[in-house]
């Protein structure tokens, strides 16, 4: 196969993005509308040479992942995020504790490799979080920030 182009140059072979990447991307353009956007919007402020129907999967992963939100069956279907891409990292680790059988060890494991700042920074957001936060604690939700949380 030839790699030249026609005025002799090489062709860079497209640069393979990294696992989460182009989600983390989307999340971003997402983060940037004031209302609830078309999968076309998204794809014109990604500019990066994508399909559409790319954008549509990408979409529709982070919909399944709970990232974002999207309307009705009405068209235009309208996306709307749901969880920055800090909120997608939190989202990951928690559907990896909850495969977990033992999920005092993996908690444990975690907290042992943590650094000492990112140990206080933990503690710290344990602290705020009081005896709310848990698991059925809507505040506590993906992208959630601790002034997001009800008072009381």
């Amino acid at each position: 196969m030839d790699t030249e182009g026609t005025g002799g140059e090489r062709e860079t072979p497209a640069r393979r993005r990294g696992q989460g990447e182009l989600e983390a991307q989307v999340l971003s353009v997402l983060g940037e509308a004031t209302e609830p956007v078309t999968a076309a919007w998204v794809l014109e402020r990604l500019g990066s040479g994508l399909s559409y129907s790319t954008v549509i999967t990408i979409l529709t992963r982070l919909h399944a992942k709970q990232a974002v939100t999207r309307t009705g069956p009405k068209r235009p279907v309208l996306w709307q995020p749901v969880a920055n891409e800090a909120g997608l990292a939190a989202l990951r680790m928690r559907r990896l504790l909850d495969k977990q059988s033992d999920r005092d060890a993996v908690l444990a494991g975690f907290v042992s490799v943590l650094s000492a700042d990112d140990e206080e920074l933990l503690r710290s957001l344990l602290a705020e979080s009081g005896p709310a936060g848990g698991p059925g604690d809507p505040a506590s939700g993906p992208g959630a920030a601790p002034t997001d949380r009800p008072e009381g």
